[in-house]
């Protein structure tokens, strides 16, 4: 975030992008969402851990579920401080934590679990984390952004069920991508250090986040890999037509990883 920002001066939050905090067991649920979205495409993940008597934690990323402008004060460094910091405080009052995340939020669970060695499982939906995958695009908006233009693109509600609408911004601020390609540099050469058990979850139609990022997770995750491939979900699985199967996978996961960690 920019040393002039008054961190006390926000927009308010978008109706649907608040987030989630549920007192349950002992058992610890972290929920977080992707790059430009906001807590709504992780909230049927989250409420599912709530019904099923879990402890659950869904922030909302800085600069996330209000504006894009707001967005472009933040970068890589504040949003693992904030997961860091959901985690930490979650973990204190359960046994075992397990962390959900998707695309970005992926890539911060999976920072998280390089962190934390004591994180009881990983469940990765289309995480981000081979910056190979995205160096041309950083490339190509490194000279935009010199130029004075801000904002590009947004790679939001890429999902496969007309009837479901991401509550993500239509644009994207370049320098907080940037900051994100950048920091997924160290995050790839910290997978093996990894040794979490991880549920990888892949969408074989992916608009947002190539495959490349399916492939390191696989081949160097330093901890026993599952794999769900799902045929009908684009980018943002957790709203879309295979959101149950989702949640039933990772509630099963989830319960045999603090099980063997408990």
């Amino acid at each position: 975030m920019t040393e002039t920002q008054d961190r006390t001066d926000h927009p308010p939050v978008l109706p649907g992008a608040e987030p989630m905090s549920h007192a349950g067991d002992r058992r610890g649920a972290l929920v977080v969402h992707g790059f430009t979205g906001s807590p709504m495409s992780m909230r049927p993940v989250a409420e599912a851990f709530a019904a099923a008597g879990w402890t659950v934690e869904m922030p909302r990323l800085p600069g996330h579920g209000t504006t894009v402008e707001d967005m472009a004060n933040y970068v890589w460094a504040d949003w693992t401080a904030a997961a860091d910091a959901a985690y930490t405080d979650l973990a204190a009052r359960t046994d075992a934590v397990v962390v959900v995340g998707l695309s970005m939020g992926g890539a911060l669970a999976a920072w998280l679990g390089a962190q934390h060695p004591d994180v009881a499982g990983l469940v990765l939906v289309n995480a981000a984390v081979e910056p190979d995958d995205f160096a041309p695009l950083l490339d190509q908006l490194r000279p935009v952004l010199a130029s004075g233009e801000r904002f590009a693109q947004g790679v939001g509600n890429d999902v496969a069920d007309p009837d479901v609408v991401e509550l993500a911004y239509s644009s994207m601020p370049i320098a907080s991508l940037i900051s994100f390609g950048e920091g997924m540099v160290p995050l790839k050469a910290s997978l093996p250090s990894i040794t979490a058990p991880a549920l990888v979850v892949h969408s074989l139609q992916d608009h947002v986040v190539p495959p490349g990022s399916h492939a390191a997770l696989t081949s160097l995750l330093g901890g026993p890999v599952e794999v769900v491939e799902l045929e009908r979900s684009y980018h943002v699985a957790t709203i879309d037509h295979d959101r149950d199967l989702i949640i039933e996978r990772a509630l099963s996961f989830a319960d045999a990883a603090v099980t063997a960690r408990t």
